[in-house]
């Protein structure tokens, strides 16, 4: 078993800068195939942007999405991990902020984002999360 964070964690996640637009997130995300892009200030991470939170804080409350900065949605306070840092840490704080996607910082730069499916696939890869997480992406 994968003793550390970065044994695991997806390398050089998605970013987009807070000033971007979610017709430009979602277009990223899109391009790359993934539903939560990090979002940074001068090369910090500042939040998470997940294509649920498109729809829920935007599109469902009938904000133009190219109005709308990535800024305006993202997560209020950022946490994140070190690639040092023990799965089981990694676990909890997903527990304990109640979040599913944590960015992994080295510094202050972006290096790599862990999900909870992440965590699946290398606890139990006989889980249904887990089967769902490394299946192949829809196109």
């Amino acid at each position: 078993m994968a003793r550390s964070v970065q044994e695991i964690m997806t390398h050089d996640p998605v970013t987009a800068d807070v000033a971007q637009t979610l017709v430009e997130v979602a277009r990223l995300m899109r391009e790359h195939d993934t539903g939560a892009v990090v979002v940074t200030q001068s090369g910090k991470a500042r939040g998470v942007v997940t294509d649920r939170d498109i729809v829920v804080r935007a599109i469902a409350d009938g904000r133009d999405p190219a109005d709308v900065q990535a800024s305006e949605i993202c997560s209020g306070e950022i946490v994140t991990l070190n690639p040092q840092d023990r799965l089981e840490t990694a676990a909890d704080t997903m527990r304990r902020h109640d979040v599913r996607r944590l960015p992994v910082v080295d510094g202050d730069r972006v290096i790599g984002i862990v999900s909870l499916g992440d965590l699946a696939i290398e606890r139990d890869e006989d889980s249904a999360l887990a089967d769902i997480s490394a299946a192949a992406p829809n196109t």
